[in-house]
């Protein structure tokens, strides 16, 4: 599993900041604030990313692929779970696997991969499954919030 001591801790800065996002690091050993699944899961309070070395990078792409979604004003009120409903949750799954491809290292081939890994479940049975033949909801829902250029489902470049 893929995590950040394997990667630019600046380009996760840089990406999250396209989003209006700030990373946190927390050091190691330190229970990572709002972090919803505990141990090294990243974690959210507002529109702050808490993530240890040893977070897996889907973890951390996950969990700002939530903030994302919502609209600046709504990312305030965020306290450890953002999910608004299952269409969005659906969403993030994809849009987390997008920013895969933003990360230098990454991709979204080894954020799938790690999503398997980690334990997602998923009706055709792998995260690629879901994100090749399955989630035409969500890229439509992602379409429709402007995230996503809808002909070609290549992130838009958000500037905060």
């Amino acid at each position: 599993m893929l995590t950040l001591a394997d990667i630019s801790i600046p380009d996760v800065v840089s990406l999250l900041a396209r989003y209006g996002l700030q990373f946190q690091p927390v050091a190691d050993g330190e229970a990572i604030p709002g972090s919803y699944w505990g141990e090294c899961e990243a974690g959210l309070i507002g529109s702050t990313v808490y993530a240890r070395q040893d977070t897996p990078v889907h973890s951390l792409l996950h969990e700002a692929a939530h903030l994302i979604v919502l609209p600046p004003d709504r990312r305030a009120q965020v306290h450890t779970d953002a999910t608004d409903s299952v269409e969005e949750e659906d969403a993030v799954c994809v849009l987390q696997a997008l920013l895969g491809d933003e990360l230098p290292g990454v991709g979204r081939d080894r954020v799938l991969a790690d999503m398997d890994e980690w334990g997602y479940t998923f009706r055709l049975g792998s995260a690629r499954a879901y994100f090749e033949h399955d989630a035409e909801a969500a890229w439509q829902w992602l379409s429709a919030h402007g995230l996503i250029d809808a002909p070609h489902g290549r992130l838009v470049r958000i500037a905060a």
